[in-house]
């Protein structure tokens, strides 16, 4: 139900909001004012270590950026991200919480206002931190800064780290506070909500389609770091069954046991990666599990549909949880071995190719293809779409949005820096032979040293030993073309874990553990994504047939998950069988159409927050410059993509290339059907690129013309949700302050009574 824009009064442009009503009978359902006043007051053991963690972030951004040497040691990246996460979190987000969404937790949520036990959960902050940071994490923090490494470690280290603080973070907190607000609502409904028919259709049809290319992306990286590959195929297999055996235990068998299940959880995880070793060894292993990447591709299309269906707690919330564990387990314990081993960074600040722009990974200027490239790292419009779709149904209290949405973002970017790290930290010529396509190296190991080799890099001299030496020592048949990022990082990986734990011999476990590591991030993606589309699509052609907006209606749901699946599949086959590397040719156009999405949610939350009155106009900067930027940055990149004609950079100058080909009879650009599929797919990424960019500079005109709107007016209608007076509490972040943990006692008999029904 939307509330009566009379709930604003327009004198002083605030919102006026009815003052909401507890149960006297309850205890208190949130911190009192005086509480919030202690916590927040200064002491001087803060004082001391507030300044000392400036002090190193201070010196270790000093280290990277100014003084540098021919190496560069690999612990200053870990203190630079830490220090910068820690000092955003604390001060930069507490501006946003205190002068932009202003969370009540004397308000109800929609997970419990509406809750069903299906889509709207009150979920356990911890839970649903993990199941959000596993649904945002998919293949961006991985691939992007793998891919960027070729133009060198500072620029990619700058926008991971400055850009999630100021942008990033920023979009996925305040899209998922304001879609809470309005039931869980979709981006697309929050534009049409607030931008009128022509923005609100515009971002609809923008979200639905770029959600294809996103989710098929995902999806591309897992198969190509799955190819051929028994050990990670049977692995991360078994990541299924041992989900659905969590979701029915934390349901029915031991309800509210988080920690215990987890530990069970972890312990199954870590005997499906042993196990993997030992079954890709035996004839019956090598048989089953030894999948070309078409059948695997086709593996994750029937996966996408059956997880996207069934209820959320029975395989989408605990797969999360425990591939979180995992994530997070992995991210830190990385972290840590760099800071033991220390390991000495060769790759250059920026390389020959992000000056000339011409790297054998991807093509085009480091302004603005860096930023595009490294995408989900330091900000993605993917995230928009799972905050604004499975997370808002799930909040138990408004203040965990913060912890989840701003907190969440920040360790994502961690990811991205690690693996950063980890793609520098080996070989460049390993690295280039590992990422350039198949058509430049020709798939063997002689294509690959003669291609790297030629390209005249400083200090690189690749050789068939190093490269088939790596192969066995990671246990697989080749590294050579293993485009996608994945592999790269799980090479890095290996390579530095060994070093501080386990030494050569271990050196194909952890290549393989890092390969279920990112499969696992990849995969809780594409299933979160596949629901937030289907529930996009729902609503959409709910329009015309109303049933269709009936998330329960089993019908509407198979059919709209169906139609999704259908297009995120068949981009999907055709970046498996693309000539020139699928992630090599569609990751930029990924890439560019994530930042779109950003741009469009961006522009949605300014208008919102313009329309809440006069009090919060001089606050519309914190959204305004990271929309700005964005909006440059990926206009810029689709007219490269569109219309530049160096054919390594533009996809029509390359598709009139190859149909030039084709019509004149030059066999020199490939076979006949080769010729014909890198016709079919640039055309196909072509008029993609025009499509996007088009949708959202629509929906960004839109936006900004809300919002002049709102403020001439000194506010606008206010489209929440009513508010309900809440009848639960539970702490804002993830380890409870000393008020409330006091709070928590009072509250448990009632949530061990909640449980004992639920398990009933």
């Amino acid at each position: 139900m939307t509330a009566p824009s009379s709930r604003r009064s327009g004198g002083s442009g605030l919102i006026d909001e009815p003052e909401i009503v507890t149960d006297p009978n309850l205890p208190p359902v949130s911190l009192s004012a005086e509480d919030d006043r202690k916590a927040s007051s200064w002491t001087l053991p803060k004082i001391i270590l507030w300044v000392a963690i400036a002090l190193l972030g201070a010196v270790a951004w000093t280290m990277l950026a100014i003084v540098r040497g021919e190496t560069v040691n690999a612990i200053w990246f870990v203190f630079a991200a830490v220090c910068t996460y820690l000092i955003g979190y604390r001060f930069y987000s507490k501006v946003i919480e205190r002068y932009i969404t202003r969370p009540d937790d004397r308000r109800a949520t929609p997970a419990e206002v509406k809750q069903d036990g299906k889509d709207y959960v009150p979920t356990d902050r911890r839970v649903l931190y993990g199941h959000h940071f596993a649904a945002i994490a998919g293949a961006g923090p991985l691939v992007g800064p793998v891919l960027a490494a070729q133009m060198g470690f500072l620029p990619g280290t700058i926008w991971i780290i400055v850009g999630v603080v100021l942008a990033g973070a920023v979009q996925d907190y305040l899209v998922l506070f304001f879609s809470m607000r309005r039931g869980g609502r979709t981006i697309g409904q929050m534009a049409r909500q607030e931008l009128g028919k022509i923005g609100g259709t515009a971002a609809i049809i923008a979200s639905l389609l770029i959600m294809l290319i996103i989710v098929a992306i995902l999806a591309l990286v897992v198969v190509n770091a799955l190819g051929e590959s028994p050990w990670g195929v049977f692995s991360v297999s078994m990541t299924i069954p041992i989900a659905l055996f969590m979701g029915v235990y934390l349901r029915y068998l031991r309800p509210g046991k988080v920690t215990e299940i987890s530990i069970i959880g972890f312990a199954l995880l870590m005997a499906a990666i042993i196990g993997g070793g030992w079954v890709a060894g035996t004839e019956w292993g090598q048989a089953i599990f030894h999948l070309d990447r078409t059948t695997i591709a086709w593996g994750i299309i029937i996966y996408g549909f059956i997880a996207a269906v069934l209820p959320v707690w029975l395989l989408l919330a605990p797969r999360d949880y425990l591939s979180t564990f995992m994530k997070i387990g992995v991210v830190v314990m990385l972290a840590g071995a760099i800071v033991l081993v220390r390991p000495e960074i060769t790759v250059p600040a920026i390389t020959i190719f992000g000056e000339n722009g011409m790297g054998p990974v991807f093509a085009g200027p480091l302004f603005p293809f860096l930023f595009v490239t490294i995408a989900c790292g330091a900000l993605s419009g993917f995230h928009a779409l799972i905050a604004s779709g499975t997370t808002p149904k799930l909040v138990e209290k408004e203040r965990q949005t913060r912890f989840i949405g701003y907190g969440g973002m920040l360790m994502e970017s961690f990811v991205a820096i690690m693996a950063l790290v980890a793609a520098i930290s080996i070989d460049q010529g390993i690295y280039f032979a590992m990422n350039a396509p198949a058509a430049a190296t020709g798939g063997t190991v002689e294509g690959a040293v003669a291609f790297v080799n030629s390209l005249g890099l400083t200090g690189v001299n690749l050789t068939p030993e190093m490269l088939t030496g790596t192969a066995q020592a990671v246990g697989e048949e080749s590294i050579v073309s293993r485009t996608g990022g994945a592999p790269t990082l799980a090479l890095g990986l290996a390579h530095i874990m060994q070093q501080a734990l386990g030494g050569q011999a271990l050196m194909a476990f952890w290549y393989h553990f890092a390969i279920m590591f990112e499969a696992l991030f990849i995969l809780t993606a594409v299933d979160a994504g596949t629901r937030v589309a289907r529930f996009m699509l729902q609503d959409s052609l709910g329009a015309w047939a109303p049933k269709f907006r009936d998330v329960s209606w089993r019908p509407g749901v198979w059919i709209c998950t169906a139609i999704m699946v259908a297009g995120w599949g068949t981009i999907l086959i055709l970046g498996v069988t693309d000539p020139l590397g699928g992630i090599n040719t569609f990751f930029p156009l990924f890439g560019i159409a994530n930042q779109l999405l950003a741009a469009i949610a961006l522009a949605v939350v300014l208008a919102i927050v313009a329309k809440r009155g006069r009090s919060y106009f001089r606050w519309l900067w914190i959204i305004a410059v990271p929309l700005a930027f964005t909006a440059v940055v990926t206009i810029t990149a689709s007219i490269y993509k569109i219309a530049s004609p160096v054919p390594a950079i533009g996809y029509w100058s390359n598709h009139f290339r190859y149909v030039a080909a084709r019509d004149s009879g030059d066999g020199s650009l490939g076979a006949p059907e080769v010729v014909d599929a890198v016709i079919r797919n640039t055309a196909v990424q072509g008029t993609l690129s025009i499509v996007f960019v088009v949708l959202a500079i629509i929906v960004m005109i839109s936006a900004l013309l809300s919002t002049i709107k709102a403020i001439r007016n000194g506010g606008g209608e206010n489209t929440e949700d009513a508010p309900v007076a809440s009848r639960r509490y539970a702490p804002a972040g993830f380890l409870p302050s000393a008020a409330e943990r006091e709070l928590e006692k009072q509250w448990e008999p009632i949530l061990a009574d909640e449980r004992a029904g639920a398990k009933h």
